[in-house]
């Protein structure tokens, strides 16, 4: 009975220990983004600012000390890999989401203490002296136009460009999150290569993305010791006469354990009584793909489509604090007026041309302006915005700083003004109940509508 007495007292304090934690991280997450100068009285379609090409692509970065990135404490990045391209192993300082423009190619990312699930046949003796190379590593994933990728803070990640065309990624950092306890620059370890080689190009205010390869800094003959090999050897890990920089060409083709894209997702190899965090953490689902039109939230045959992922679609996400959404829409089509009640968003332009107005706490138009693809824009928590399609329609994908961002619409079947009462909305704007109980229901649809072009402006840049 004791015994018994005794068990669940240790069940109740580690659930207590474990509810008191996640409300101090979320809490010292919030505080952090109270941290940030969010007194913005203007917004701005931004640009990357720098870029570093490398051997086999390049990096562009956004300028993560503006105003708009440091009141969302995030940082932006495009990484465009070519035709059989590496991007070589390295880890962050703080959590990473990311989206594929376009292209196809696989990645690794390494868990420290997961096994090694995928493996080559085991060779016989003769197969042996024949020099025949077996590997065993981590598992790979397959990447695809519209995926989504969460990578957590300090975990190694790489990606190969397996196809014919570039693979183009958008890679937000995050970090204002508790996982980062570091101040607010992106930081980089690479594992191999000299990241810092390379042609530079500044396009913009000066920035600040800190890389480089964390064996050079590590004595030749303590990396001789640790890996137990010569000198010569420990020499090549520092890479100090590398000048290809962090994206390589594989000559003859990356040849990795892999089994078919059908296959990916089919079963589990076992691997003994597990331990219960190899069920947890080595297995979790890091991708979901956002580009199926057979999976959007809201669907207007006549406006476009809006989908979203989140801790529900993709359970991770509620350690990372963040979620995704991809928006589409047709010519001059709107997204309602609406505003994210827990979460700053930021929006990169995929595709098309539009217009975006954002409105702060003042009832001051902090945005109000023409973008195209390859811009981003930051929405602060709480600012209103409304999207319009030009007339090559708009596309774009969002990353919001919460792992359930709740969205709040202005104007729609399920708006805040539906909810309120005709006598409260006519008394408010001064109209007669008439036109108050129109302006109630003038739009049935959610929260893409169909539009004209009286709406916005008929000129883009």
């Amino acid at each position: 009975m004791a015994a018994k007495i005794s068990l669940s007292v240790l069940s109740f304090l580690l659930l207590v220990t474990f509810a008191v934690s996640q409300g101090r991280w979320q809490k010292e997450r919030q505080g952090s983004w109270q941290k940030g100068p969010c007194d913005i009285t203007r917004l701005n379609a931004q640009q990357a600012s720098y870029s570093h090409e490398s051997e086999g692509g390049v990096s562009e970065f956004w300028d993560h000390n503006s105003d708009d990135f440091q009141c969302a404490g995030v940082s932006f990045r495009r990484v465009t890999l070519r035709s059989r391209a590496l991007l070589l192993p390295l880890y962050h300082n703080s959590h990473s989401f990311l989206y594929v423009l376009k292209g196809r190619g696989i990645f690794g990312l390494m868990v420290s203490g997961c096994p090694e699930t995928y493996e080559s046949p085991q060779q016989s003796e003769e197969g042996i002296q024949g020099q025949r190379f077996t590997d065993r590593h981590q598992k790979i994933g397959n990447l695809r136009e519209g995926d989504v990728l969460a990578i957590p803070a300090g975990a190694p990640h790489w990606a190969y460009n397996t196809g014919d065309q570039e693979l183009v990624v958008v890679i937000l950092q995050d970090n204002a999150n508790n996982a980062n306890q570091l101040d607010r620059n992106p930081r980089s370890f690479f594992l191999a290569g000299n990241p810092q080689r390379g042609q530079e190009q500044q396009h913009g205010p000066q920035t600040q993305h800190e890389s480089g390869n964390v064996f050079r800094g590590i004595g030749a003959e303590t990396l001789a010791e640790v890996f137990q090999t010569d000198i010569e050897t420990a020499k090549k890990l520092q890479s100090e006469n590398d000048g290809r920089g962090a994206i390589v060409i594989v000559q003859k083709g990356l040849q990795v354990i892999q089994p078919p894209l059908r296959e990916e997702h089919c079963g589990r190899q076992e691997h003994g009584r597990g331990n219960g965090l190899e069920e947890t953490i080595c297995t979790a689902k890091l991708r979901e793909n956002l580009d199926q039109a057979s999976r959007a939230d809201v669907y207007n045959p006549r406006a476009g489509r809006f989908s979203t992922v989140n801790s529900f679609t993709l359970p991770i996400l509620r350690f990372f604090q963040l979620s995704a959404a991809r928006g589409v829409l047709y010519k001059n089509a709107i997204m309602s007026p609406h505003w994210y009640g827990n979460a700053h968003s930021i929006n990169y332009i995929t595709r098309g041309n539009g217009r975006i107005q954002v409105v702060n706490h003042n009832g001051h138009a902090v945005f109000d302006d023409n973008v195209q693809e390859g811009q981003v824009v930051v929405v602060p928590q709480n600012f209103a915005v409304v999207k319009q399609a030009g007339e090559q329609g708009l596309e774009w994908v969002e990353f919001n700083t919460n792992d359930n961002a709740m969205i709040n619409t202005l104007s729609g079947r399920t708006s805040a003004l539906r909810g309120l009462p005709v006598d409260v909305i006519s008394n408010a704007y001064q109209m007669s109940r008439e036109e108050a109980q129109r302006l109630k229901m003038s739009r049935q649809e959610t929260l893409l509508f169909s539009g004209s072009s009286r709406g916005g402006r008929v000129a883009y840049a």
